[in-house]
């Protein structure tokens, strides 16, 4: 049963992105079915990130009190149910109320398997412990338009069936134990902690200005070189596959470089390769930059959930779901920020979150010196007799 738990573990990073963007490719049947526009079916990706990203600001928190065994049970029971809702939606007002409470279960499964990973796995592999965690994360995000897809070949609400029967199988499998007793005194203060808020800040902004600028991308691969819907999906998933092939190399590397090196060489690569995206005159180097991009974004988030996890803090899963929730954030604030900024000026739309990307070695500077790792100067000798 242990080996089958530790299975589980890492097959539950896949669920959650996977159920997230499960309806990405379906919106046009979703609206048909309810006499809706495919932009109105789109509010279903809203409605499941919004809670999504708020819950986890206290779910890791609750899980540490409540113990990851009961809770991640719990929530998998949780999620497999409101996507039996999603299947059985009578009307578009329901669908949404399912998605809302899909992303309410998930903010309580991916901190709690981030803190049973760190609990479980060595601290010289936890790097490469996490890098599997976010392959299979990228997995979830790759191959839902193309699950979705194919479902809806039937009846997109097929879809939301393999969710729940996946989602059943998680919770008879469970996760591994982990030593020491639940936290009953754990406390949404001892999350937010400047140790935390910097690398959830850093979150924010780097997932923000890659994994949330796909979007732009369609943009341009549609204004500038005229591809269609299909060849944009396709192209786009290159971000995913390119992310699931290298996230344990980027594993390897934390564990060998050390957190903070690899977090700046992500964003760095990061901003170039958006800056590429942005303005190469040529599509098919504009896709591999952007595929590439995927390697430089798993390189920020790998780091930061290590940054976060070999912290010492006493409550890891409070302070590791603040920063997954801050990432999410970023990613639905991308739009809001950028689409103004396309409309005006197309370049800058790319360069100024490349130049954002570029102020992340300046951000963990700042956490260095303000988070308690300065050193101390030894006191001064005293002055000689005279």
């Amino acid at each position: 049963m242990g080996r089958l738990a530790r299975a589980g573990l890492y097959a539950g990073a896949l669920i959650g992105p996977f159920g997230g963007a499960v309806t990405t490719s379906i919106l046009p049947e979703i609206g048909a079915s309810f006499g809706r526009s495919a932009g109105s079916a789109a509010s279903t990706l809203t409605y499941y990130l919004v809670p999504f990203a708020v819950l986890m600001l206290a779910s890791g928190t609750l899980a540490q009190r409540w113990g990851p065994q009961r809770t991640i049970r719990i929530a998998y029971v949780a999620y497999a149910l409101t996507s039996v809702l999603a299947a059985c939606s009578w009307s578009f007002e329901v669908l949404l109320a399912s998605r809302a409470l899909q992303g309410a279960a998930n903010s309580f499964t991916t901190p709690v398997l981030l803190a049973v990973i760190a609990a479980s796995t060595p601290r010289e592999k936890l790097g490469r412990a996490l890098g599997l965690f976010g392959a299979m994360q990228a997995a979830g995000q790759t191959s839902a338009p193309l699950v979705g897809g194919l479902t809806a070949e039937v009846d997109w609400r097929l879809a939301f069936v393999v969710i729940a029967v996946v989602a059943v199988a998680l919770a008879v499998l469970g996760v591994p134990q982990t030593e020491g007793e639940p936290q009953r005194d754990a406390s949404l203060r001892s999350a937010f902690v400047p140790s935390t808020l910097r690398p959830a800040l850093i979150a924010f902004v780097c997932w923000g200005c890659l994994g949330g600028l796909s979007f732009l991308v369609a943009f341009r691969l549609d204004d500038v070189f005229g591809l269609g819907a299909g060849e944009r999906g396709l192209l786009l998933t290159g971000f995913g596959i390119v992310g699931f092939l290298t996230a344990r190399q980027i594993g390897k590397a934390v564990d060998r470089f050390g957190a903070a090196t690899t977090v700046v060489a992500g964003a760095t690569l990061g901003a170039g390769l958006v800056a590429a995206v942005g303005t190469v005159p040529v599509a098919a180097v504009a896709v591999i930059a952007w595929a590439l991009t995927g390697a430089a974004a798993q390189g920020v988030l790998v780091s930061l959930n290590a940054l976060v996890l070999q912290s010492g803090s006493a409550n890891r899963g409070g302070s590791v779901s603040v920063v997954q929730s801050l990432r999410f954030m970023g990613a639905a604030a991308a739009p809001l920020a950028f689409v103004p900024l396309y409309q005006s000026h197309p370049l800058a739309a790319f360069l100024v979150p490349a130049a954002l990307l570029v102020t992340v070695p300046a951000i963990l500077t700042w956490t260095g010196r303000a988070g308690g790792t300065r050193r101390t100067p030894p006191p001064e000798a005293p002055p000689p007799p005279l």
